[in-house]
């Protein structure tokens, strides 16, 4: 693993990060899903350019003045502004990253990595240094000041499913429940995995109601509690700890409500950040809440069991909150113009630019994973031996070969115009 990371980091092209937004919209044509406000069809001259620079401005976090060019039409200031406000929104984001999605899941490199059936949840933190009602206090993060929490759902595959921002820090995992049910992608995660947070027994029966696996990293169960439902069943050893009790009866007299609150969370009736209004009375939960509970504790028990037998399934849990780090890790070299701070004042323009961040990670992480398939094609032609279980242990977060600051230029090669690869390195040839 060692000898092919090596391999493929010095045959990677190094490129600027305008590049691979425009490399990535002639294969893609990502930019297609971005349209006139109006719905107008019609398409402005050189469009694609205007936009990945667009992009590009927002998701660096330097605004467009470093990207303006006076001597092209496409990167005048005017066409810029006009641009961001016509073709860049909410909508347009996500269907533009809906075929980014669509085009990793198409990759055979990345079908090793992952079917796309798991996903995990996991926030990254901004500081907000302007006055907004858009942010909220959290002293370990954000010290005196306030910010937010771009909460994310990474698929297996590595790309970004949805997000939604939060004002301050996550109180509850009904955030990571709403970011779920609203991703449009070809990929349906069944099975969500995220950090430990503040999960409960009416979470766990939610996400199974709705047909998920909710699987989250369990960093301390000694005091966790262990439900059965037979009072008279024999778990031998599991006796001693098994000793809380399934009110069976609250879930059947519940049961066509249950079966009616996951079908308005399903039609989009109920959202699923404001469901807890719908389950407890000022202080008091409701008998639906207590009877989703009673639900969430069978489910939470089988995954604290399970959770403690399993090795494998602790190592999955782990790899996959790994591949969200690592990809924030990745945003956040992205994101670096004014000091990593967002200084968007509302909620629109803090969701519009962040989505603009998701979606170039998704376009790096595709070109990542299109030229390490290539490099992994060549060491086979040269015949180097490539496992399928070591290309499964690869990631398309690198970034060392990018260049992310101080040049901005979106001329490309006539080869790559055509659809062609870039030429890959010859290590060889290289003068360190």
């Amino acid at each position: 693993m060692i000898t092919l990371r090596k391999l493929i980091s010095e045959r990677l092209p190094r490129v600027d990060l305008p590049e691979i937004l425009l490399e990535i919209a002639i294969r893609v044509k990502f930019t297609d899903a971005f349209v006139h406000i109006t719905e107008r069809t019609s398409r402005a001259e050189e469009l694609t350019t205007s936009l990945c620079a667009v992009l590009l401005a927002e998701a660096c976090n330097t605004g467009i003045e470093p990207l303006v060019r006076n001597d092209t039409k496409s990167l005048k200031r005017d066409r810029l502004l006009w641009v961001n406000q016509n073709y860049v929104r909410d909508d347009t984001l996500s269907d533009a990253n809906d075929l980014l999605v669509s085009a990793q899941n198409q990759s055979s490199l990345a079908k090793l990595w992952g079917g796309g059936e798991v996903a995990s949840g996991d926030g990254m933190r901004f500081v907000v240094p302007i006055r907004t009602v858009h942010s909220g206090p959290n002293p370990k993060y954000f010290g005196a000041g306030r910010g937010v929490t771009w909460y994310n759902l990474i698929s297996n595959q590595f790309s970004g499913l949805n997000a939604i921002t939060v004002p301050g820090t996550l109180r509850d995992s009904l955030i990571l429940l709403a970011v779920v049910m609203d991703q449009s992608t070809e990929l349906q995660p069944t099975q969500i995995m995220t950090d430990t947070g503040a999960y409960s027994d009416v979470v766990f029966g939610l996400f199974r109601l709705l047909g998920y696996r909710f699987n989250p990293r369990l960093a301390d169960i000694g005091g966790t509690r262990f439900w059965r439902i037979d009072p008279k069943a024999d778990y031998g050893k599991l006796n001693a700890v098994a000793k809380q009790q399934i009110n069976t009866q609250k879930i059947t007299q519940q049961w066509d409500d249950l079966l009616r609150l996951a079908g308005s969370l399903k039609l989009g009736r109920v959202p699923a950040t404001g469901i807890m209004r719908t389950l407890q009375v000022g202080d008091r939960p409701t008998q639906l809440a207590q009877a989703l509970a009673e639900f969430g504790r069978i489910e939470k028990t089988l995954h604290t069991l399970n959770y403690i037998n399993d090795e494998s399934r602790r190592r999955t849990i782990l790899n996959q909150l790994n591949r969200g780090e690592g990809r924030h890790s990745l945003a956040r070299v992205v994101f670096h113009g004014k000091r990593g701070e967002l200084y968007q004042r509302y909620r629109e323009g803090q969701e519009d630019q962040l989505g603009a961040l998701g979606l170039v990670v998704n376009i790096i992480v595709l070109w990542n994973t299109i030229y390490i398939d290539a490099i992994l094609s060549q060491l086979r032609q040269e015949g180097f031996q490539v496992n399928d279980e070591d290309a499964a242990r690869l990631s398309p977060l690198t970034y060392e070969h990018i260049n992310m600051l101080g040049r901005y230029s979106f001329a490309m090669p006539d080869s790559v115009i055509r659809g062609e690869l870039r030429p890959l390195r010859n290590p060889a040839l290289e003068d360190f």
